[in-house]
């Protein structure tokens, strides 16, 4: 294990965290809010100080070697950490005075889950509203992959880019858009932003106040789903809940796809299996649960925009909320249980299992089935024409065999708090990919501030566990992974 190394890329993330904080600092300042300046500041230079002496002075002599091991390894810790230094501000300002609650929350927005303990995000500080937004957009392409678009000398350390995309970013495999890996981290961000700026653009057009609509588009872009007002999207007009169901959708599209339309390639868009299972889920479930609510709102287009937004709202794991859909019929509820297991594309900003996953899932049971009726056939599995590598199909079953692990061990913990079965399974469901509200008493009007401190520590581990796709934090927890080779 190249500690060194180690230590390096996590005090690099920590002096690029300090960087961030710059911009809730000059919030804090704009808005008159001293104290919550005066916090961050603190923050800053508590974060420089950490910082600098892990990419400096505990890293002297680092030597270049990096491979899958450290990769994974870094990506775990650099999140860890990532998420208790940005906890700071919370407790130095007093929005959240226990730390615990404050490293959920910060967990919760850089691994873009949007799960809050605070009751009423209307009395936060315009310095933290920002924060919690702002973190939603760092998570969402990953800070990594940030830090390796703005590294000069990003791809001369053998390789290690590589490494740490696939680690970080979201789905089955991670490829190149183009030949060199910190050219695609550039390219993939670039995108990021320019599809941000649009959100922002659209949404201030349509009424909604400049800081809100930075906020709004900042976590709409990390499919976050932190926002600025206690009810989320439902006191907003229906124009802007229009442009936010469509974003949504936006960022939960595999980002190469945007690529792909940028070379001006757009039979191939068609022609991606992924992208069309993604929107006839979304199509169809939209559909299903506007027909089983129907009764419930007093218009037809009320009804389709109120089904739509939290199809599109729970299928890119954004947690967003126009109604109380904890009140829906069972029918509906289960199929936003679904959804939230589903996820959004593999290489966009949403969490989930990823439609690419299950695709895979799907073509294997019928691939084993059709191998058990015809034993000598040859059966190869295939997306988009191009068959998919044993190590993929391996890697997807390990790690659906992990997520149901995981969900249930999640799951009878945290009855130990006394909360129901629904609550619970939600609340396992909804922080392990990374969504934020569930149902019962973590529902859209609900929180997690009654959890125990415990479970909120559980729950972190879940939203960071999931975030990375599992692989990175259990690595963590080897004791292989530890030992020399």
């Amino acid at each position: 294990m190249n500690y060194k190394m180690l230590f390096r890329l996590s005090g690099r993330v920590l002096l690029l965290e300090a960087a961030f904080m710059l911009l809730p600092l000059i919030m804090s300042v704009i808005y008159h809010e001293p104290h919550s300046a005066v916090a961050f500041a603190q923050s800053i230079l508590i974060t420089l100080a950490v910082g600098f002496l892990f990419s400096s002075l505990l890293s002297k002599g680092a030597k270049p070697g990096f491979y899958a091991r450290e990769g994974l390894v870094v990506t775990g810790i650099c999140w860890i950490v990532m998420s208790a230094f940005g906890a700071i501000p919370f407790v130095l300002n007093g929005d959240i005075p226990s730390y615990i609650d404050a490293y959920f929350e910060m967990s919760s927005g850089f691994t873009t889950t949007g799960a809050s303990i605070i009751p009423n995000v209307e009395t936060m500080t315009h310095g933290t509203l920002f924060w919690r937004s702002f973190s939603n957009w760092i998570g969402g392409m990953g800070v990594l992959v940030f830090l390796l678009a703005i590294t000069k000398g990003a791809g001369k350390e053998n390789g290690f880019t590589l490494h740490i995309l696939r680690a970080e970013s979201p789905g089955p495999s991670v490829g190149k858009i183009v030949p060199k890996m910190k050219q695609t981290a550039t390219i993939l961000y670039l995108m990021y932003i320019v599809i941000t700026v649009l959100n922002i653009f659209f949404l201030f057009i349509g009424g909604m106040p400049l800081f809100d609509s930075v906020c709004h588009a900042f976590s709409t872009a990390g499919t976050g789903g932190f926002g600025v007002k206690a009810d989320s999207f439902a006191s907003y007009s229906p124009y802007i809940q229009v442009v936010t169901t469509i974003f949504m959708l936006l960022f939960g599209v595999n980002f190469s796809i945007y690529y792909i339309i940028i070379l001006k390639k757009i039979k191939d868009v068609f022609h991606d299996e992924e992208i069309r299972l993604y929107f006839f889920v979304v199509l169809a479930s939209g559909l299903l649960i506007g027909y089983n609510i129907r009764p419930m709102f007093s218009t037809v287009s009320e009804t389709l925009r109120a089904s739509f937004f939290q199809v599109a709202s729970m299928i890119t794991t954004t947690g967003f909320a126009t109604a109380d859909y904890d009140a829906w019929p069972v029918f509906s509820k289960t199929l936003i249980l679904l959804l939230m297991m589903i996820g959004a594309c593999a290489g966009s900003t949403g969490g989930g299992m990823k439609c690419a996953r299950v695709l895979i899932l799907v073509k294997s049971l019928v691939i084993n089935i059709r191998k058990n009726l015809h034993p000598r056939t040859v059966q190869v599995l295939k997306i988009n024409d191009r068959v998919v590598s044993d190590d993929v199909i391996t890697n997807t079953h390990a790690y659906f065999a992990a997520y149901v692990i995981i969900v249930a061990a999640l799951t009878l913990l945290l009855s130990l708090d006394g909360f129901s079965i629904e609550t619970n399974l939600s609340s396992a469901l909804c922080t392990f990919n990374n969504i934020g509200p569930g149902l019962g008493s973590v529902g859209p009007t609900c929180n997690f501030a009654e959890y125990s401190d415990l479970s909120k520590i559980l729950l972190s581990f879940a939203m960071i566990t999931g975030r990375l796709e599992i692989f990175p934090i259990l690595s963590l927890l080897s004791r292989r992974t530890w030992k020399k080779t």
